[in-house]
């Protein structure tokens, strides 16, 4: 076997060390992230077998690696998920970029640590008496001299220490992998290429509250939950009658509530989106709507296709169509695919309309009135042999940033580094259409005076940043930090919105000008009354904004769409959460049509997988903290461990229980102890859902959801209900009451997963016989939702194993053109 690993990876001397313990016979190889012996998905550490096949999870590798050696326990399963969900990610935030990143990773990092020392107080090691697996992969994350430096009252991990550090086998694994010493804890951050670390919520009390969880066995949970916790989540346990809502049938902000307008970047009409765009944008905005529906706010999702501009006339000219065949192409298309995702728009326009026309001209003369427009002489390439001004993305050549060289960077920007350019500056600039080298001309342009708003706009971005996204934040001081300079509006294009100025009537407005005032009449094409939402005039009416993109949207929607909307100064809602993601590649490389590499939209449909296992799959992948990979492998991994084994199993084992040995009807729930330290651990989660969810971290939210239903199993586990249906009258009873507990959490898990599979969770819903659909965020604990006496519908399993065989036939047919000699 083989260990592949970066260098000084913890995770690697992990699984060295305990092939050590399992006198297994490992070859250490010390790679990065390219090289080829690592299979797909990129991840390190990883374990190869002799057979050839990896192990990319290094706990999965752990439990391979002790098979037969160590026994199974829970136990031990708990403090390895442990490890490196929790204390691996707070131990490479805190050493590799200090207390920048977060104030509480310090008490956070010092709550874990203080867990391991109580739980050694009253045992030699984590799970007993012996040595195990967990120690030694707890173990490899703490040096002395670095993580616990400067600790104090930890006598008991001091002990714990080293006396594993004085092991044979340990030192001899030292000796191959180097000193404890050099273990480097930034390179975890760059060990895979599908997420990274988990994210950890750095607060020491929910540090403390979830690792405790984490370490104790089902048997000692009692131990975990403080009293108060469980009187509550007795006291919450009981029916509520779900408000009425009325829906609108034109949904518009109210005074002194919660009005919640949602946006998703346009996607350009020149392409199909592939699966990166589509997490990227339209599906997290269609996440947090929903979410946002079902907590009762005020909520509107709009968004459409940007239509205007050079990207729209070069596929024209590709396609052999006019322009406006090419919009009414590829609309349809996107609607279509977003239809099948199962996007709940509750408007889906374009931006080839009227309204468009109107407010874009609009807003350029109320610029115009207050100064903030100029003219100025540009320097373009014209192309003489098409006899045309070549449009930014008209022309290509390399990119003129140092060190950069890409030969084919557009005139707007290098899709290589991701710096903007001038079209001029291109080394050897070409003609899209022809390929001919263009010549310098002057033409005459508007700008918009972005240096006269600056000082606005900071004061405005200083007020609502903190809500944004790390990325969004840092791009936008990127641009801040040098000043703001005027910036061009207008094109010398025929297929856009029309300058209504005198003399520039040829021209049109540039698309990055035009294309987030979409939105704008987007909204007004849904109802007549856009301006409640976009220019509310009641102060009681409060609208928060909340816009979805990949981060290469940013700099247009923090700096340009709000400089228009605060140079206009007419009261225009200005963006109150960006969230924008870095990217999802595929595989191990990019998205490419043209090449036939990776899942697009309309591939999606053809897999023959459901839209919500993709959904689901999307959101668990989701590149919130640093870029991440489409893995066929993953996605099967996750669908067959996460949503057929742990979620589906749960819920079918609970409905069929009830349905065959009860009359499919729920009975009181007579709640003993243990029952109610259930509730509590479980309001924990719901609370820490609602929580993420509020900050669109939504592999957090899944990752509550799961656990919850992980902890769902365990309990009929260790009640088994099945044995009890045999025993005493009492016993039976007993037997009742159980089911109808995992029922009732059935239920919630249903509403909690509506917002990623809504497909999904209806079919629950229908199996419940319930009509679902509500999160009371202000209050989130598990209230009794199916009443005594309440009938099921008929069960059936929710979800179908992916296999070996399927994985393998859809990553060829999706991996690109192959050549063959």
């Amino acid at each position: 076997m083989i260990i592949y690993t970066n260098e000084s990876n913890p995770l690697g001397l992990k699984l060295l060390l305990i092939s050590k313990f399992a006198k297994k016979n490992v070859e250490l190889k010390i790679v990065n992230l390219n090289d080829p012996n690592v299979k797909e998905p990129k991840h390190l550490p990883c374990l190869e077998l002799d057979s050839g096949n990896q192990f990319f999870m290094t706990d999965a590798a752990v439990k391979y690696l002790m098979h037969g050696i160590e026994q199974e326990s829970i136990t031990r399963s708990q403090w390895l998920e442990w490890s490196t969900s929790r204390l691996a990610p707070a131990l490479a935030q805190f050493l590799t970029t200090g207390h920048r990143v977060d104030p509480h990773v310090t008490e956070t990092l010092n709550s874990l640590v203080k867990l391991l020392d109580d739980t050694l107080a009253k045992s030699a090691y984590l799970t007993g008496d012996k040595i195990a697996s967990a120690d030694l992969a707890v173990w490899c994350l703490l040096t002395p001299d670095g993580t616990l430096k400067g600790s104090h009252d930890i006598n008991n991990v001091m002990r714990w220490y080293k006396t594993i550090a004085e092991m044979p086998e340990v030192k001899e694994s030292l000796k191959i992998f180097g000193p404890v010493k050099n273990i480097h804890f930034a390179s975890l951050l760059q060990c895979n290429r599908f997420g990274g670390l988990h994210h950890v919520e750095m607060r020491p009390h929910i540090a403390e509250i979830e690792t405790k969880v984490l370490a104790e066995t089902p048997t000692t949970l009692a131990e975990t939950v403080l009293p108060n916790e469980i009187e509550d989540a007795k006291q919450f346990f009981v029916y509520v009658a779900p408000e009425k809502r009325v829906e609108a049938k034109t949904v518009l902000p109210k005074p002194n509530e919660r009005n919640i307008l949602i946006t998703s970047a346009l996607p350009y009409v020149n392409n199909v989106p592939h699966l990166g765009n589509i997490i990227g944008c339209v599906l997290s905005a269609d996440i947090f709507a929903r979410y946002s529906r079902m907590c009762g706010y005020n909520t509107l999702y709009v968004c459409g296709t940007d239509e205007y501009g050079t990207a729209t006339e070069t596929k024209a000219i590709a396609e052999n169509l006019t322009c406006k065949q090419i919009c009414d192409k590829y609309f349809e298309m996107h609607n279509s695919i977003y239809r099948w995702f199962g996007i709940g728009f509750d408007y889906f326009g374009r931006t080839t309309t009227n309204e468009q026309t109107e407010i874009v001209q609009e807003l350029f003369l109320d610029l115009h009135k207050q100064n903030l427009i100029e003219t100025q002489a540009v320097e373009q390439l014209l192309c003489q042999k098409c006899d045309r001004f070549l449009a930014d993305r008209f022309v290509e050549g390399t990119c003129p940033h140092p060190g950069c060289n890409y030969e084919d960077a557009r005139g707007d920007q290098c899709d290589n580094c991701g710096k903007l350019i001038n079209a001029v500056e291109l080394i050897r600039p070409r003609c899209k259409l022809c390929s001919t080298a263009p010549v310098v001309r002057e033409s005459n342009q508007l700008f918009l005076n972005l240096p006269k708003i600056e000082s606005k706009l900071r004061n405005w971005i200083d007020s609502v940043d903190s809500l944004w996204t790390n990325n969004a934040r840092t791009i936008t001081k990127s641009w801040l930090k040098e000043g703001l300079k005027t910036r061009c509006i207008t094109r010398d294009l025929k297929w856009g919105i029309p300058v209504p100025l005198k003399g520039f009537e040829s021209k049109v407005f540039y698309v990055w000008f035009d294309a987030p005032i979409g939105y704008i009449s987007i909204t007004s094409k849904y109802t007549k009354e856009w301006r409640k939402w976009w220019q509310p005039a009641d102060p009681s009416t409060k609208v928060e904004l909340f816009q979805f993109m990949a981060k290469d949207n940013v700099p247009f929607h923090s700096v340009m769409f709000p400089a228009t909307l605060i140079g206009v100064n007419k009261g225009y809602t200005l963006v109150s959460r960006i969230l924008s993601i870095e990217y999802l590649n595929y595989e191990d490389g990019k998205f490419s049509k043209s090449r036939g590499i990776g899942v697009f939209g309309n591939d999606a449909q053809d897999t023959g997988i459901e839209s919500d296992i993709w959904r689901f799959y999307l959101a668990s992948a989701r590149p919130e903290g640093q870029d991440s990979s489409f893995s066929w492998s993953e996605l099967a991994s996750r669908n067959n461990s996460e949503l057929l084994n742990n979620l589906g199993n749960f819920i079918n084992r609970a409905l069929v229980f009830c349905e065959k040995n009860f009359n499919s009807t729920i009975s009181n729930i007579t709640l003993n102890h243990d029952d109610a330290v259930l509730l509590a651990v479980i309001n924990r989660e719901i609370r820490e859902y609602v929580n993420s969810m509020e900050k669109t971290r939504f592999r957090d939210g899944i990752r509550h959801i799961l656990a919850i239903s992980r902890q769902g199993n365990l309990y009929m586990q260790n009640e088994k209900p099945w044995v009890l249906l045999k025993g005493t009258a009492e016993q039976k009873t007993r037997a009742h009451s159980v089911i109808s507990l995992s029922c009732n959490i059935a239920c919630l898990l249903a509403n909690l997963l509506y917002p990623f599979m809504p497909a999904t969770s209806r079919k629950i819903f229908t199996q419940l016989n319930f009509a679902g659909g509500a999160i009371n965020p202000t209050k989130p604990h598990l209230t009794v939702l199916l009443q005594t006496g309440h009938q099921i519908g008929k069960p059936s399993p929710l979800f179908a194993k992916i296999d070996q065989a399927t994985v393998d036939q859809l990553k060829a047919k999706y991996s690109g053109v192959q050549v063959t000699a």
